[in-house]
């Protein structure tokens, strides 16, 4: 039984990590938790190289000092959101992992999948692609090394230039080099096996003293195998970058030539491979996918001349630059991500093609219903090959007979910006031209079914679509340079709190050592609130955007002293137990009251404190683009009365010592912080890492089940679930965890909400038999052990109702 460990956050999906000291590597005592945080953060480099390829995996989980076992299908128990596609075996298809994002990554390397093979092809759809580069391993037999492979490494070099081929060396991590070579697409990978066994056969027949081509041991003592074979559709090769299953922590390293003239040459471990892609990049850039291959499918289905749609001459060359680009871990290079247009398609049927710039080209959905209004319905989007970003302006007539016959005009285009970018799921917010219909929306994309091209995909509006909303969104999206330069004033209405992205200690430990100075502060257990303060009296919202300055006089009744300059500031109410620990469940019997005499009431049996962390305006002047540190010494110069329940809590340069804290003190957690960041309003960000204690997770309340017993007329327990791309999805029964006062205030809560419809997905038999359905609208958060495999929360237990937390927010952390 494998013990249990942190339960973390990564891309938006959550993760348990077991056995993290368990020792894989006994020569170094390298643990798994160390391969965890070198897949972590070499993630940017690596997946480039993985994306649209299956992963074959050698696992060690006994360590490399016992025997891996090969794995190709996924195990049964692999997350559901991890991409997957089918190839068929003789014993029939198997799903091989297709890892598209650090999740996948992280996933992996819990499993102890150290090594990580892929084909030299790519699906295309959900087919094998022709392959996009050409590999030779070339692996020394006995009594040569790695310097007689560099040697026919250049060699080999020579003979792909002859031919027009740029080849890049990797050291394999085990014994020899590997060659690669970008492909243009066209070949099969037939044809790509025979070439690279004649060049084989080259290079043994004019250095026969230095080369062999054939497989037979025999043969190899004092030679280098160049083995071609791995060009073969069937053949996989070790990833560039990828760990191997040595004595010690050795990667596959992409190298310079010039290093391969060193007689010193050598593999390189994990923590050199890291440090020399930090500083050099990816030297293997060439072999990621080109818009040149992406818009093949484009260009095959359309003739030059027939059509007046755009079609550039030299598609790598030639395209206009993208403005910017959206890491992978859901972050920005800068600003803003790219451009989009929606253009109404009278094809055979009338229906809108949403495109927005990603790596070079425009990635496209056809929309049969249009761009949703609102967010009270989501519409069907179909993905459409990608198309040239010369096609940001096109409009015209497709002549008849053409592939999309019909007229194309331009509905809205402009620039967006991208929280996060995944193979399954695309969250952009964008700003079309000033008075065009779109406005500012923030869309989710969400795939439900299929892979590549006519993959089915929910799109989903995040806002009502009123003018409200729209100047929110635009205050989400980051800003121009010429914006930071002059900063406009932060509106009130239009914040929208920083969050955090969820992380390991070791994880966010690492982060805090490559910002330079470690900053930590305790994860307070209560609820986030931005505040006004005008001069006299302080305003709060919630991070739903709710006014509820009210439910909190004593801070906002009152001048608390914060000086005559204007200030927002950024914190957490809390109210504490009788051990003065921050308390949520203490909390309920607050943030729900909307009556004076009620709120008047619980203000003196339950007061709370304002813990403020950071600052976005002072003295009427937006900060949010300077870094933490100069935020945090604003806020520090604020100076509340001796009496004012408004604290700066201090925060620390030793993460590991806010942990042991936090535990002792039973505190929820800590975030750790980039003290350089920037304050995004409304953005999930990598430079604030939250490291909890505690398993939660936010549910939406479906239905009731009546009490037995002591509960007899009362709740008995809530039947509770998460969204997903099909629907509410039911994940179990909370019976626990309620006051006397809470299970009053849920039934005046819940009664209204009665219905005859049962709003979820996968209800057991049992579970429904005695069920009061309810419409789903309010969102909960539980405590857990775990999910089990079927998707059900283990030994949950209600915390309390999240009135900040709207359903449609609602996802499975873990």
């Amino acid at each position: 039984m494998p013990a249990s460990g942190p339960l973390v956050e990564v891309d938006g999906h959550r993760l348990r990590l077991t056995n993290l000291d368990k020792v894989l590597y006994p020569a170094t005592g390298t643990t798994k938790g160390e391969v965890i945080e070198y897949y972590t953060l070499i993630a940017p480099f690596l997946l480039p190289h993985l994306r649209g390829r299956p992963v074959t995996r050698l696992r060690w989980p006994e360590g490399t000092g016992h025997a891996p076992f090969f794995a190709k299908a996924l195990e049964a128990g692999a997350p559901a959101w991890l991409d997957r596609r089918a190839i068929e075996h003789s014993g029939g298809a198997k799903q091989y992992p297709v890892i598209g994002d650090t999740a996948g990554l992280v996933y992996l390397a819990q499993v102890a999948s150290i090594e990580l093979h892929t084909p030299q092809w790519r699906f295309d759809g959900t087919a094998r692609g022709h392959p996009d580069r050409l590999v030779l391993d070339l692996d020394p037999g006995p009594g040569v090394g790695l310097a007689e492979c560099a040697e026919v490494a250049r060699l080999a070099r020579e003979l792909l230039r002859g031919v027009g081929m740029d080849a890049r060396p990797v050291t394999s991590g085990s014994a020899g080099i590997h060659l690669y070579a970008p492909l243009d697409g066209t070949h099969t990978s037939d044809d790509i096996s025979a070439f690279a066994h004649e060049l084989a056969r080259s290079l043994e027949a004019d250095h026969a003293d230095l080369v062999v081509s054939t497989m037979a041991k025999s043969a190899r003592t004092g030679k280098v195998l160049v083995d071609w074979s791995q060009n073969n559709a069937a053949k996989t090769t070790v990833a560039p970058y990828s760990l191997r299953g040595r004595a010690s922590p050795t990667a596959a390293a992409p190298r310079t030539w010039a290093e391969l003239d060193d007689p010193a040459l050598r593999q390189l471990t994990l923590d050199e491979v890291l440090a020399r892609a930090r500083a050099d990049g990816d030297l293997l850039e060439a072999l990621a996918p080109r818009p040149a291959q992406a818009l093949r499918a484009y260009e095959t289905k359309r003739t030059r001349g027939a059509t007046p749609e755009p079609f550039p001459a030299d598609p790598d060359a030639a395209r206009p630059a993208p403005t910017a680009r959206v890491d992978d871990a859901g972050g920005s290079a800068s600003t803003p991500t790219g451009r989009f247009v929606v253009q109404e398609h009278h094809a055979s049927r009338l229906h809108d093609d949403l495109r927005l710039e990603h790596d070079g080209v425009l990635v496209s959905w056809a929309v049969p219903r249009g761009i949703p209004p609102t967010g009270e319905r989501n519409h069907l989007a179909i993905m459409t090959e990608p198309h040239p970003l010369e096609y940001l302006d096109f409009a015209g007539t497709i002549p008849a007979g053409q592939y999309g016959a019909g007229e194309m005009t331009i509905w809205d285009a402009g620039v967006y910006d991208a929280e996060k970018w995944r193979d399954d799921e695309v969250i952009v917010t964008v700003t079309g031209r000033s008075g065009g219909p779109l406005g500012t929306a923030r869309l989710a994309l969400i795939r439900t079914s299929g892979s590549g091209e006519r993959s089915q995909w929910l799109l989903h509006r995040m806002d009502p679509g009123d003018g409200a909303r729209a100047l929110s969104a635009m205050t989400q999206r980051r800003r121009t340079p010429a914006e930071v330069a002059a900063p406009p004033q932060t509106s009130w209405t239009t914040v929208r709190p920083m969050l955090a992205t969820l992380a390991t200690p070791a994880i966010a430990a690492s982060a805090a050592a490559r910002w330079g100075t470690p900053w930590a502060e305790f994860k307070w257990d209560g609820i986030r609130a931005l505040g006004r303060w005008d001069g006299t009296r302080l305003t709060l919202q919630a991070r739903s955007g709710t006014d509820i300055t009210a439910r909190y006089p004593e801070l906002t009744a009152i001048d608390l002293g914060l000086g005559p300059e204007p200030v927002i500031v950024d914190g957490e109410i809390v109210a504490t137990d009788a051990a003065g620990r921050p308390s949520f469940s203490r909390l309920q019997s607050r943030i729900h009251l909307t009556e004076p005499h009620e709120i008047d009431r619980e203000a003196r049996r339950t007061p709370v404190t304002y813990l403020l962390f950071d600052v976005l305006q002072a003295g009427g002047a937006d900060v949010t683009a300077r870094p933490l540190r100069d935020r945090r010494a604003l806020l520090e110069v604020l100076h509340p009365a001796p009496s004012a329940p408004i604290i700066v809590p201090p925060v620390t340069d030793d993460v590991t010592a806010a942990l042991d804290a936090a535990r002792e003190r039973t505190i929820e957690g800590i975030v750790v912080k980039d003290p350089g960041s920037p304050y995004r309003p409304g953005t999930r960000s990598e430079r604030w890492l939250k490291v909890k204690l505690t398993s939660s997770q936010d549910v939406v309340v479906g239905g009731i089940r009546p009490g037995r017993g002591t509960r007899a007329g009362r709740i008995g327990s809530l039947l509770v679930g998460i969204p997903d791309a099909d629907g509410l999805r039911y994940v179990g029964r909370v019976g626990s965890g309620f006051t006397e006062r809470e299970l009053d205030r849920l039934d005046a809560l819940l009664t209204p909400l009665r219905s005859v419809r049962n709003p979820f997905i996968g209800v057991p038999r049992a579970d429904r038999s005695d069920a009061v359905w309810l419409r789903p609208e309010v969102v909960g958060e539980v405590e857990y052990a775990e999910f089990t495999p079927n998707g059900t929360l283990r030994h949950a237990r209600w915390r309390g109702s999240r009135g900040d937390v709207t359903p449609s927010e609602v996802r499975r952390d873990g």
